[in-house]
């Protein structure tokens, strides 16, 4: 077998990994090429082409005739704190003209977009996807040009309940809902749950799209504080139940968006546990679950659900392909009342997508596709924070999230976020203000970064012009 791309990855996979047990520290010599390469099977050369693009990259010195040595993946800046405050008073949303101005970015191609949460096309598998799509139109042709069952395409749900139990999901094919992107799963969840009025629970900050939902659904959102290394405080979120009639609770357990957090197993676990004791019904947000950057995938709320109360979204948007707008929705007991929001909602899906996924899913490309993607995007990570580090000014704060696509960067000073915003379009780049992602007055410091492209010199300047625009700033304050 050839030594191709997927061989070359697996190289600094295991350096990144070594440094992240611990078993090589900042100084120390890499394994010498030749005791590499046979540990892992490679050529001298792919390791040695490895060894390089990590020299590159800053992470590995090359010393003559003592060979390469770790360097570290040094960021000076520290990371945020979580500033949401507790607020169990029910709140209307209500931010719309500048939300709709972040939006606009959104396939805007004179912007860098570091504020779209959207795999690189060169990332996604165009190829097999194109192939897949013609196969089915061949062999299926009749059945792909008519409307699909109102719950999704039944290949497709098989295939979702077997991808499912991977998560430790213990799902039939029948109890799944295939829908246009998790949005759309969210949205019928919310109709399924609760009624204009109605109040619910959602970290803070979290997803603006979330918060323009529940304002189109009439709903009235109760804040939780999210700590971006821990997320939201399962002991904050019993005083509010005890406090507050809830319908419902909306999170993400696993890389939050905007502050990139994951909650333990252990708090999600006594978060569902705590959710059924009080009879209120859970929305998960699992769509980054698979964009982790450790050995094993974290877990889901449902996967604890034992009481069958977590509604469970999902999609293929952030992973395979965004303009498929393939998602799904695990509606557990609600499932009749579900399908029914359903019917009034779009009928039925695109069914050329839903087979195509499916046969994607069925030829067994999704997992090693998936091992590239998040190397990637680790990847970008890593490049973006060390860019930060070297041009941003002191006092500036930024994240470390375990997966996912996006950083959660603290301005010095307390710059104004919208501001930085409105400066940095103006310059040709996209960035999302941290003021979108809550109905409280905070975090107007901060601003989301994207990393989800394939990082460039074009991205490296992009950050470069970010953090002489925080410099200014700092002067003109």
């Amino acid at each position: 077998m050839s030594d191709g791309p997927f061989r070359y990855q697996k190289v600094e996979d295991y350096i990144r990994s070594m440094a992240q047990r611990g078993t090589l520290t900042v100084g120390q010599r890499l394994p010498s090429l030749r005791q590499l390469s046979g540990s892992l099977r490679l050529s001298i050369a792919t390791v040695n082409t490895a060894y390089q693009e990590l020299e590159r990259k800053g992470l590995v010195e090359a010393r003559q005739r003592s060979g390469f040595f770790w360097c570290g993946e040094r960021c000076p800046l520290p990371q945020p704190q979580g500033e949401g405050q507790v607020d169990d008073q029910p709140r209307g949303v209500s931010r719309p003209e500048l939300t709709r101005d972040v939006l606009d970015t959104v396939g805007c191609t004179d912007l860098l977009p570091f504020s779209v949460i959207c795999p690189d096309v060169s990332l996604l598998p165009g190829k097999a996807l194109s192939r897949l799509l013609q196969q089915q139109m061949r062999e299926q042709g009749d059945l792909m040009l008519g409307y699909s069952e109102i719950s999704g395409d039944r290949w497709l749900r098989q295939k979702i309940s077997r991808y499912a139990a991977d998560m430790g999901i213990q799902v039939d094919a029948d109890e799944i809902i295939v829908t246009c992107g998790a949005m759309e799963a969210l949205y019928l969840a919310l109709r399924t749950l609760t009624r204009p009025g109605d109040s619910v629970v959602i970290a803070s900050p979290t997803y603006h799209c979330f918060l323009q939902l529940i304002e189109n659904c009439g709903l009235r959102a109760i804040e939780l504080p999210s700590d971006p290394q821990r997320g939201i405080s399962p002991q904050l979120l019993e005083k509010v139940l005890q406090r507050q009639p809830v319908s419902a609770c909306i999170l993400c357990g696993n890389f939050n968006n905007p502050d990139g957090s994951q909650l333990s197993d252990a708090d999600k676990q006594q978060i569902v546990e705590l959710l059924a004791r009080h009879d209120v019904p859970l929305v998960e947000d699992d769509v980054a679950g698979d964009l982790y950057f450790g050995e094993q995938r974290p877990s889901t709320f449902k996967s604890y659900d034992r009481n069958n109360r977590v509604l469970h979204c999902n999609s293929f948007s952030k992973t395979l392909a965004p303009g498929f707008r393939v998602g799904w929705l695990l509606p557990a007991r609600y499932y009749d009342r579900a399908l029914e929001m359903k019917y009034t909602t779009n009928v039925s899906c695109a069914t050329p997508t839903q087979r195509t996924v499916a046969a994607y899913l069925d030829a067994g490309y999704h997992t090693r596709h998936l091992r590239r993607l998040r190397h990637s995007l680790a990847t970008s990570m890593h490049a973006m924070l060390q860019a930060l580090g070297r041009t941003f000014p002191d006092g500036t704060r930024v994240t470390r999230p375990a997966g996912g696509s996006v950083l959660w960067l603290e301005l010095p000073q307390r710059l104004d976020g919208v501001d930085f915003f409105l400066r940095a379009k103006q310059q040709g780049i996209a960035v999302a203000p941290g003021a979108i992602f809550t109905t409280q007055d905070c975090y107007g410091h901060f601003i989301r970064l994207s990393y989800s492209g394939v990082w460039n010199d074009c991205f490296e300047r992009g950050v470069e012009h970010l953090g002489r625009l925080a410099g200014e700033m700092m002067d003109e304050q």
